[in-house]
């Protein structure tokens, strides 16, 4: 896998990075800066898209980069699970990949027999191979073919996107080295937007804003470090003042130790007069609930004689509403029969409604069907205008055609006897003479 990338990032996009950049540098050419709402916004491009050819060119290429590592970077793998992915890639894909697995297998098989025989080694640090002229060339055929084979595989995804999304989709499958630079070649291409999508003045104002916010830093940083000593001087008399109250707090737990002891006597003395006034008020508690059992049986008389007077103000009601749902019923009676007799005559209209319209439907039915009659000889009628129109018009150009023709005939017979005069006059002049 790592000779593959090697191989394909020898793509020869260096001329046309060189012109591009040359280019670009030419073409952004310095613009009034616009008025900024927030300062944070001086940090983000003055445009969202790339307006000359030659960034869009370079952007261009730069995903193309991307598109075909991220496909070679999953070669091996496709290679190793290549039936699993047969209905995926195509008769073609599936050809060409068999091909570069032959000619990789070859490379490899040449390499490890060159190096088991000690005929070719391979520096440290840059990888270029030592050996003779025909190793080298051989090996470098070797190369030749797999870089085609791999550029054959990489136009073959560019035809079908389908089989190229499906394999992208294999990315778990990806070595992580492969995946780390895939990973930083995307981020530089973000940068790289960032960059093209920034004009000259836009990065001079960038950079002011970057000067004017580590200025305000190295302010901010002073203030701070004044302020933590202020912090520490603080906290320095704050430690003193709660040195002070834990030695209050002691004072004071002591005399609330003494508080304490006198309290046990004071409570005690407390008690005594308590119970002395307990007793007292249960003597007077006696006397007030004696009282009280007098007025309960009093109530209760009093209870039990509005008890029998509301005894006979309900029986007086209940006659009442007796008498009220007796005369309820005869209403409800009556209106049964009302509604009976407006139930037969709402029938009786139902029926004449409905006989009615049938006779509706049926003169509908003949009314469309007159209709229709009436189109049909309507359409005829118009049919036959139409023709007889189209006769008229087509015997009115035949007249006129008739007509030119005539016209042209008798100035052609007009112009071919003018000419035999013009001939015959012509002849008599040489004949005199």
């Amino acid at each position: 896998m790592a000779t593959e990338v090697a191989t394909m990032l020898q793509l020869p996009y260096e001329s046309t990075d060189s012109s591009s950049k040359s280019s670009v540098g030419n073409s952004q050419t310095p613009k009034k800066s616009a008025i900024k709402t927030s300062p944070l916004k001086l940090l983000d491009p003055g445009r969202s898209k790339l307006t000359t050819v030659e960034t869009k060119r370079i952007i261009s290429v730069l995903d193309e980069t991307i598109f075909k590592i991220e496909l070679i970077s999953l070669i091996t793998h496709i290679t190793e699970f290549l039936d699993g992915l047969s209905t995926i890639l195509g008769s073609e894909l599936m050809d060409t990949f068999k091909e570069h697995e032959q000619l990789s297998n070859n490379m490899e098989a040449l390499l490890t027999q060159l190096q088991s025989k000690g005929l070719l080694k391979q520096e440290d640090g840059r990888g270029d191979l030592v050996g003779t002229e025909e190793q080298i060339h051989r090996l470098q055929l070797h190369q030749q073919a797999v870089k085609s084979s791999i550029r054959n595989i990489l136009r073959l995804f560019q035809a079908d996107p389908l089989a190229s999304q499906a394999v992208r989709d294999e990315a778990y499958a990806r070595d992580l080295s492969a995946e780390m630079f895939i990973k930083n070649l995307s981020a530089f291409r973000g940068f790289l937007f960032e960059k093209l999508l920034t004009s000259p003045l836009e990065e001079q104002e960038k950079i002011q804003f970057m000067e004017e916010i580590s200025l305000r830093d190295k302010k901010n940083t002073e203030t701070i470090a004044a302020l933590e000593t202020e912090l520490a001087a603080a906290i320095q008399s704050r430690d003193d003042e709660i040195m002070k109250k834990n030695a209050a707090i002691k004072d004071l737990k002591s005399h609330l130790l003494h508080l304490e002891k006198y309290s046990e006597s004071h409570i005690q003395r407390t008690k005594q007069e308590a119970e002395k006034l307990q007793k007292g008020e249960l003597r007077s508690s006696q006397g007030k609930c004696a009282k009280i059992q007098q007025d309960i049986h009093q109530l209760r008389a009093q209870l039990n004689v509005l008890i029998i007077d509301n005894r006979d103000s309900e029986l007086a009601l209940r006659k009442k509403k007796y008498k009220v749902e007796m005369e309820i019923e005869n209403w409800i009676q009556k209106y049964d029969a009302d509604m009976g007799e407006k139930q037969t005559e709402y029938e009786e209209v139902d029926a004449v409604y409905t006989e009615e319209k049938a006779q509706l439907a049926e003169l509908k039915k003949k009314y469309a069907v007159l209709e229709q009659e009436y189109s049909q000889i309507k359409e005829e009628r118009r049919l036959s205008q139409e023709k007889k129109e189209r006769a008229e018009r087509e015997l009115a150009i035949m007249v006129r055609a008739a007509i030119h023709i005539q016209a042209f005939w008798k100035g052609y017979l007009v112009r071919s006897l003018l000419k035999s005069k013009r001939k015959k006059k012509g002849k008599g002049k040489k004949s005199k003479k």
